[in-house]
């Protein structure tokens, strides 16, 4: 299940539980819409109550950042799981985005306003 929310040129995702197809789906409509009318945003993914996610939104996963590598300006992600923060770390490598993997969401929303704050 994931729950979102939005302000100008920022997208908030939170997951608890298994991130599903469903749920991957959701997030990018709210994306597609964002990136049509505002053009590039930011993202706050906070991954910490994820137990786990399916295959196939891996994959979409994949082809979703590599079909908008140039529609972010800075992807935080709240996690404290190793699998996660690599799995960050290969998203980077697809998207032309700062993106930074934190611990503690203070931290990640200052990071995130910091870039708004130089717009």
């Amino acid at each position: 299940m994931i729950v979102t929310d939005h302000k100008t040129h920022l997208v908030t995702v939170a997951v608890f539980g298994e991130f599903t197809l469903a749920d991957y789906r959701e997030f990018e409509e709210l994306v597609n819409f964002k990136v049509k009318f505002e053009g590039p945003v930011s993202l706050l993914f906070d991954l910490r109550e994820m137990a786990n996610f399916t295959l196939d939104v891996a994959w979409e996963e994949i082809k979703f950042s590599r079909a908008h590598a140039n529609d972010f300006d800075r992807i935080a992600v709240l996690t404290g799981s190793q699998w996660v923060r690599w799995s960050a770390w290969l998203t980077q490598a697809t998207v032309d985005a700062d993106l930074r993997v934190f611990e503690d969401e203070a931290e990640a929303r200052n990071w995130l306003d910091e870039a708004e704050a130089a717009t």
